[in-house]
């Protein structure tokens, strides 16, 4: 089973289920997006496979600083677009298991995903 997590290394809820994976004894990729980057391709395929409602994180402050106009006239390709410019919008943790791709941490969800 291939586990990567992206988020940000000071984000609390990314170092929470950092923490929780080892806790449970998986072995894990961490991609520090703000360090390593992201392709547009690779917010595509999540977006693909999600919907950019489920992989742009709405409440962020990367989010807030967007002109009314661009988050009025969000779609697919602009939210891939925007988060690969500003990775911060993206919500974290983002897990991808093998195909499966989990935004956010919840503890159940993920003990599904990873069963």
């Amino acid at each position: 089973m291939s586990i990567t997590v992206f988020g940000i290394s000071n984000c609390d809820q990314v170092r929470k289920a950092r923490n929780w994976l080892s806790e449970q004894g998986f072995e894990f990729v961490f991609h520090d997006f703000r360090k390593q980057g992201l392709s547009e391709a690779q917010i595509s395929q999540w977006i693909d496979a999600l919907g950019w409602e489920q992989v742009i994180n709405k409440r962020s402050t990367a989010w807030r600083a967007l002109n009314d106009e661009d988050k009025a006239n969000m779609d697919a390709q602009k939210a891939a677009i925007c988060a690969a410019q500003t990775p911060t919008l993206i919500k974290r943790p983002l897990l991808a298991v093998n195909h499966t791709f989990i935004p956010g941490f919840n503890e159940s969800t993920w003990r599904e995903a990873l069963a």
